[in-house]
């Protein structure tokens, strides 16, 4: 088997998989794991609220979250369950408040609706006519999750591979022929050095191997991956559509301003600029929507944002202004709508009835990806079971 992909859902299905495929392979394109979507987002652990019901995105958030918290339980990975207020600023809002509320009830989640009197209890800087409590939401160490992964896969025998970059993927038969290019020496690991893993450590440039199973997690350039796999990818639905996401911190004594996570009600195109309080005791604020005309994986934070940053951040939390904000980080959303159209659920499914069987694509891993990863790596367990 071979996972193409080494962010948080890539790894996430290695340690859950690596047990019973073997041998195994996870490939990744950068010198690291996680560096792309999986270490460069909010880090928060969503209760699964706004996503449509019965979605993918619902279900797999709802089941997600519970996951995580026993695994950073168990393994002592960083994480705070600091709850999460969702504030009305406007009594024309107060309608979609209780919109979210009774939709997020069906979802599964625990939530309580609040008055503006609860919510100045709970935090006193928070603008608010009206909210919701949602006490199970939190943040977690996006990198501890990853090295979690990455450890569990390898204490299996899996072959975590950096420096790779698929460039082929065909199907001959029974088995994908995937070709790799790679950048510089790679560093196969797991408990014994198979022929795979020795083709890869002589640093050629290009290499060609078989694998019967094919899981692409390739989050930005998933898209790419089953284009290469001859999927007509405008046809099928799969073409994504970059969204950089900046973020403003908090600096000098405001940091402290508020220690819940805070959110408006959601526009349109995401959930909005909202505050995370971050494990470090930190603030910042973001992600806003950029979406990118090329795919360039440019992260830089633009200056020139911050009145519109403080425009937000002044709606949610009036006593910070733009001389408290900072340029501090950015991420690329992959998206499977474009600008202006609605919010889609994940796609994860088993390309047999595309004639590729043995081919699973996850094509548009967003938001609440990272608090999705591990139910998503079970969720492709048994997709790999029903197909076998």
């Amino acid at each position: 088997m071979t996972i193409i992909g080494g962010g948080v859902v890539g790894l996430a299905i290695a340690a859950e998989l690596s047990t019973e495929f073997s041998p195994l392979c996870i490939l990744e394109r950068n010198p690291k794991f996680g560096q792309e979507t999986s270490s460069r987002n909010s880090e928060v652990i969503h209760a699964g609220i706004y996503y449509p019901h019965h979605s993918l995105k619902a279900r797999l958030c709802v089941e997600g979250k519970h996951i995580i918290y026993q695994i950073c339980s168990e393994h002592d990975i960083p994480h705070k369950r600091i709850g999460k207020i969702i504030t009305a600023t406007r009594r024309e809002e107060l309608d979609e408040l209780e919109h979210l509320y009774r939709h997020g009830l069906r979802n599964g989640t625990e939530l309580t609706l609040l008055t503006a009197e609860d919510v100045q209890a709970l935090d006193p800087n928070i603008a608010s006519v009206g909210g919701i409590l949602s006490p199970s939401s939190g943040i977690v160490s996006a990198h501890g999750l990853i090295d979690f992964f990455c450890h569990k896969a390898r204490a299996s025998g899996a072959d975590l591979l950096t420096r790779c970059k698929v460039v082929g993927l065909v199907k001959r038969g029974g088995e994908f022929a995937i070709t790799v290019r790679e950048s510089g020496m790679s560093e196969p690991s797991g408990h014994k050095q198979n022929d795979r893993s020795r083709l890869f450590a002589l640093g050629s440039q290009l290499s060609t191997f078989s694998s019967r199973y094919v899981i692409n997690a390739a989050g930005l350039e998933s898209d790419t991956v089953a284009g290469l796999a001859g999927i007509d990818v405008d046809k099928a639905g799969y073409r994504l559509h970059w969204a950089k996401g900046s973020y403003f911190a908090v600096t000098g004594e405001k940091r402290k301003g508020v220690s819940h996570l805070v959110y408006p009600i959601p526009p349109r195109e995401s959930l909005g600029i909202h505050a995370v309080v971050d494990l470090g005791g930190g603030l910042k604020f973001g992600p806003d929507v950029e979406y990118l005309t090329e795919r360039t994986l440019d992260y830089t934070v633009d200056e020139s944002k911050r009145p519109s940053f403080a425009e937000a951040v002044k709606r949610i939390v009036p006593c910070i202004g733009p001389e408290d904000l900072s340029p501090d980080m950015s991420g690329i959303r992959s998206k499977l709508q474009a600008k202006g159209e609605p919010p889609q659920d994940f796609i994860i499914r088993e390309e047999s009835d595309k004639g590729l069987p043995g081919l699973v694509n996850l094509i548009g891993i967003d938001s609440p990806g990272l608090t999705a990863s591990p139910a998503i790596a079970k969720y492709v367990h048994t997709l790999l079971a029903f197909h076998s």
